[in-house]
């Protein structure tokens, strides 16, 4: 009949394959509720376009964002003059512009509002509040609570509303020596940072009602920022705000370390370049890390010769590598 035996039994393994993925895709859905196919795709270290198959193929969503809500109260105020010092900088450090803004929460017939600080550079929530009123009390308490833990900012970022206009914010923000500013009237997108945390934020807290009382509800709050800051995958950072935080902490302890090691190593490399017991040695490739030193250098290693030590101790590869004769290290001080 002309037909292979070997296709009557092949059984393919891409469906086998998919039904796997599956589970593991709702497996964090179930995590993070908003999460689309690029951020599931960094949790579980897979191409994206294969998240976005398979999720396509089984019919699997997140949440969809609500609509946002209309302001007509805002139309009527005449603009601030208090200029956008955001727009066009370049902001490459932390605690140099904090954004802010608040929400609002329909909670049994009332509205419980929330008012958030995020600092630009690293996307975490550096300080929020809670209250039953959006009035100056909410933002100014927001940006003490921040204030509490953080270096005060350079610049305070938020939009036109009246309790940002009001002259108590504006005093607390110049008894820290903070600038404001402002999004130009009707210009979301001037303070987008906020207005795509809320949206997201939302998103994950679920509806409010289905918290029974305002404590808990409070506390869902508490939990959902911690969980923003420490576990939330950002798509701008690759990684959580408060781990992109700590790297950057990090990158700058360890920078503070090397600047001073380097500056100690040429105040006492005369003293040492004076005695006869020491080894020149130069790494042409690579760091090295000298386990007879503290001293580590991208581009030179010095290994000090003990009194009384013989040169034959050291292998063929490390007396190769001395090219740098003595006058050559002294005209080199600075390493």
């Amino acid at each position: 009949m002309g037909i292979s035996r070997q296709s009557l039994y092949y059984k393919p393994k891409l469906p086998e394959k998919d039904l796997k993925l599956k589970a593991e895709i709702e497996k964090v859905m179930v995590k993070h509720k908003a999460y689309g196919h690029k951020r599931i795709a960094i949790d579980l270290s897979i191409n994206k376009k294969r998240v976005l198959r398979v999720m396509k193929l089984f019919g699997l969503k997140p949440q969809r964002r609500r609509k946002k809500p209309e302001k007509p109260k805002d139309l009527g105020q005449a603009p601030m003059v208090i200029p956008n010092l955001v727009q066009g900088i370049i902001i490459d450090v932390p605690n140099q512009v904090w954004v802010s803004d608040f929400t609002y929460l329909p909670f049994y017939g009332r509205f419980v509002y929330l008012a958030t600080l995020e600092d630009v550079f690293t996307r975490e929530v550096v300080g929020w509040e809670v209250s039953a009123r959006h009035n100056v009390d909410l933002v100014t308490q927001a940006m003490l609570n921040a204030l509490n833990n953080y270096p005060a900012p350079q610049i305070a970022h938020s939009d036109q509303g009246s309790e940002y206009r009001s002259q108590t914010y504006l005093n607390l923000l110049k008894s820290f020596n903070v600038q404001p500013s402002m999004s130009e009237k009707a210009s979301p997108w001037q303070n987008g940072h906020q207005e795509s945390f809320y949206s997201g934020f939302k998103l994950e807290l679920g509806h409010p009602e289905c918290y029974p009382t305002l404590g808990e509800l409070i506390e869902a709050i508490a939990q959902q920022i911690h969980y923003y800051n420490n576990q939330r995958i950002h798509t701008a950072l690759k990684c959580p705000p408060a781990v992109f935080s700590q790297r950057i902490a990090f990158q700058k302890l360890i920078k503070k370390i090397y600047s001073d090691q380097a500056k100690g190593f040429g105040e006492k490399f005369l003293e040492i370049n004076k005695s006869e017991h020491f080894l020149e040695n130069q790494s042409k490739i690579n760091a090295l890390e000298c386990s007879r030193t503290i001293f580590s250098d991208p581009r030179r290693c010095l290994t000090p010769l003990l009194p009384g030590e013989n040169l034959n101790k050291f292998s063929k590869v490390e007396l190769n590598d001395n090219l740098l004769i003595r006058q050559e290290i002294a005209d080199t001080q600075s390493v």
